[in-house]
């Protein structure tokens, strides 16, 4: 008998890596951007705002976990729907992610760009291109270099932000922060869609569930870890940046967080706070060329994409070409609208599809499709699971629902790329082999 020498994914990722891509995702550009939105909405009550966020995102974190602790693959978002929701759904989701990844890539990289030019001058696009090559380097040749490195930059943000928290909360005041409910319970509920943002991706070591060790114990516990992790640094960021200048100055400063870091820092607010929008935006793009790449080979694994693109780099152990592929999509997004409220919402809304399909499959599962639930580490009672289910479905269907106010260009765009997919699913994708 002989062994087989094909190239496999390799198991790398360990449970720190696995906290790290999630609160690494989930922990990024939002945390310097979207506190001034939400003052401007809610005032002081963008606090009670974070934690009401945090609800929905509990509910898919566990749907995620308790899939991930049942079935650990990689590309889980398609994977899962495909499986258990029929072939269409799996590639729906994944077809409209590649919109969702390549806006999400080509934000951070600007935003970057935006934040970098604050201390010095850049050439925008070059320097767009430079830092999008960079992160897709790192994860050609190897998820552990990737999980390590995401690990180095997520010490280094949580190293700033504890520099900001610990010389800034000894000169915040409660008198500063104000009554949490000034502006209405109203105008607090109106800051939620603005501060779903500071979660998403929480759930993303999902996506490389091949590539972790003891996949279906580590993720899991990752995803709770990561959960907590997030919620402190959240919570104890914007109660000092609200507690040292409180919710009228954060809503009319276009950097906030440089706003209350000059308080106790003075000159050093500027370099810390830039390094610190750096390091985050680097470490979010890294998870996410992770994660897209994974998306694209677990398509094409199952040859919903070219068969070709699921091949394995013999020395890295790497789905190569689907990286590559990743790559060209995310350098051609540098053509998309420049316009941030156009991106984000391209963004969010293949998310929210994505998370509710996966929790429709999570209530399937637990009402006993395929005979899989037995198998779960993560134990839930098959009616509980159910419930979460559908109240996480509930809840993305709320927010989607509540972007259409802000701008209905990415709807349609969103819409047009689904007709596109259809069209090359019926003509290619459907008659593939499985």
């Amino acid at each position: 008998m002989t062994m087989s020498t094909e190239p496999h994914l390799t198991r790398g990722v360990g449970l720190t890596g696995v906290v790290m891509f999630g609160a690494g995702t989930a922990i990024g550009v939002s945390i310097f951007s979207v506190l001034q939105p939400a003052a401007q909405v809610a005032g002081s009550g963008l606090l009670i705002a974070i934690a009401l966020g945090i609800v929905p995102m509990l509910l898919f974190a566990t749907v995620y976990a308790w899939l991930a602790s049942t079935l650990p693959v990689s590309g889980a978002s398609y994977e899962w729907p495909r499986r258990f929701l029929g072939p269409f759904a799996g590639f729906s989701i994944a077809w409209l992610r590649i919109i969702s990844n390549v806006g999400a890539t080509v934000v951070l990289a600007r935003v970057l760009v935006n934040y970098l030019g604050m201390a010095i001058a850049l050439p925008g696009t070059p320097v767009v291109a430079a830092a999008i090559t960079l992160v897709f380097a790192l994860n050609y040749v190897g998820v552990t270099v990737a999980a390590r490195v995401q690990t180095v930059l997520m010490l280094l943000l949580i190293a700033v932000l504890a520099v900001f928290v610990a010389t800034g909360a000894p000169r915040a005041s409660a008198a500063t922060i104000g009554p949490l409910f000034a502006n209405g319970v109203p105008a607090i509920l109106a800051a939620l869609p603005l501060l779903i943002s500071l979660f998403l991706g929480i759930e993303s070591a999902v996506e490389i569930g091949d590539e972790v060790r003891d996949p279906q114990r580590t993720i899991p516990r990752g995803i709770a870890l990561a959960i907590l992790l997030t919620a402190l640094v959240y919570g104890a960021v914007a109660a000092t940046a609200l507690g040292l200048v409180g919710a009228p100055a954060l809503a009319a400063s276009k950097a906030p967080l440089l706003t209350a870091a000059q308080v106790p820092l003075g000159a050093l607010a500027l370099p810390l706070v830039v390094g610190a929008a750096t390091v985050s935006i680097l470490k979010t793009m890294n998870a996410t060329a992770l994660v897209f790449s994974r998306s694209l080979f677990a398509m094409a694994r199952r040859a919903a994409l070219p068969p070709a693109l699921a091949s394995i780099h013999p020395r890295f152990g790497t789905p190569h070409r689907a990286i590559l592929l990743a790559y060209v999509c995310a350098m051609a997004g540098l053509l998309m609208p420049d316009s941030l409220v156009f991106l984000l919402l391209a963004v969010n809304l293949p998310t929210m599809l994505k998370y509710i399909a996966c929790s429709l499959c999570a209530i399937r599962v637990a009402k006993g499709a395929q005979g899989v639930a037995a198998g779960a580490w993560l134990r839930i009672a098959p009616r509980r699971m159910v419930a979460i289910g559908w109240c996480a479905v509930v809840a993305a269907a709320i927010i989607i629902v509540a972007g259409l106010e802000a701008d209905g260009r990415p709807y349609a765009l969103v819409g047009g790329w689904l007709a596109i997919g259809t069209l090359y699913y019926l003509a290619y994708a459907r008659r593939a082999p499985r």
